[in-house]
């Protein structure tokens, strides 16, 4: 368990996650303008976060370890990376999360800190992606996923800098079943 004390071992625990109206407006606009929808998944999306500048957790040595010392003292771990467990953690991840998408391009929506939109032309074409981000997932609406399009160099790029698997279009999310029909 998490024997961490909040205001001693950390201040802030919050992470925002996409609201399921957003996710009914994403599906609207997917629907309605014929976007595919794809969901990526982050792998131990926690793993994947970094530590603030100066922030030092301590931890015990996991089972295995010596937990004594020669001089009879207590052994502890100094913590590198936020883990699964760390009250913070949620938050750690989505501080590198977030920077990285503005970086690429994003614009965070004012209504809703998940939701991200990216405007760029390629090769003369107008295009647009939008994404929700949900805890360690992203929910991805584009028009064109051929080989020179925005999608594919963002998708290439995302893979390159996080651990990311594809898991094929959208059929439900955050309990609500997603249903697709190309002849309505």
């Amino acid at each position: 368990g998490c024997a961490q004390i909040t205001g001693v071992d950390f201040e802030q625990t919050f992470c925002a996650t996409m609201r399921s109206t957003s996710l009914r407006t994403l599906a609207s606009l997917a629907a309605r303008r014929g976007l595919s929808m794809r969901r990526w998944d982050f792998v131990a999306a926690y793993l994947q976060g970094e530590l603030e500048p100066g922030e030092v957790v301590s931890c015990l040595p996991p089972p295995g370890y010596e937990t004594t010392g020669a001089d009879g003292k207590t052994r502890v771990c100094r913590v590198v990376k936020p883990v699964y467990g760390m009250a913070q953690a949620g938050r750690r991840w989505q501080r590198s999360l977030f920077p990285w998408l503005t970086e690429w391009g994003f614009t965070q929506s004012h209504s809703d800190p998940c939701v991200f939109v990216c405007r760029k032309t390629i090769n003369g074409s107008d295009q647009t992606l939008v994404l929700g981000c949900y805890v360690d997932g992203l929910f991805v609406l584009y028009a064109d996923d051929s080989v020179d399009s925005l999608y594919a160099s963002f998708t290439a790029d995302l893979s390159a800098r996080w651990d990311v698997e594809d898991e094929s279009p959208v059929s439900d999310l955050l309990n609500i079943d997603i249903t697709t029909d190309a002849d309505c």
